[in-house]
């Protein structure tokens, strides 16, 4: 495929504007397929794949956190790391208006509302990951050391294992 044929999002500006070095992947969306999927497609580790989350605290104010695919989030722990009473995720429509992305293609890039961003630390380890590019379907392979290039990015330590 040629460069012209992958979509160009507000992430891929973003990426672009920045000169960021990054491969783009597309594949067939499946609804509810989550990174599981994505990284069958891929061919890649799911632990690589990143996804990004909108999440608020106890007053409604927003986050976001990347963390590997086969991990989830602990809020307890990420609202003790933050010192505020609670996380929890945001509603569909409410992340989709803080990021400007539908939900199953957000993207920590471009999002349209400025927003801290919080990574599991353990995904700074990796060789590369595979992050959304702002589209249902379409993932951005980068070096994790990107993330710190181009966000506000603060390390945690919340992950649990998937189940």
């Amino acid at each position: 495929m040629k460069e012209q044929d992958f979509p160009v999002t507000a992430a891929v500006r973003v990426l672009r504007q920045k000169k960021a070095a990054y491969t783009p992947h597309l594949f067939g969306y499946e609804e509810r397929g989550g990174t599981r999927h994505s990284a069958e497609c891929l061919g890649v580790p799911e632990h690589q794949v990143v996804k990004t989350l909108v999440m608020e605290d106890e007053n409604r104010k927003p986050l976001i956190v990347l963390m590997h695919g086969d991990c989830e989030v602990s809020v307890k722990n990420l609202a003790r790391e933050l010192g505020v009473k609670r996380i929890q995720p945001c509603e569909v429509p409410v992340a989709q208006k803080h990021s400007g992305y539908q939900v199953g293609g957000t993207s920590p890039f471009g999002t349209l509302k400025a927003m801290p961003v919080y990574a599991e630390k353990t995904i700074f380890g990796l060789e590369r990951i595979y992050i959304n590019g702002g589209k249902r379907g379409f993932l951005v392979g980068i070096a994790p050391a990107v993330l710190k290039e181009l966000l506000p990015v603060r390390e945690v330590n919340v992950a649990l294992p998937q189940g």
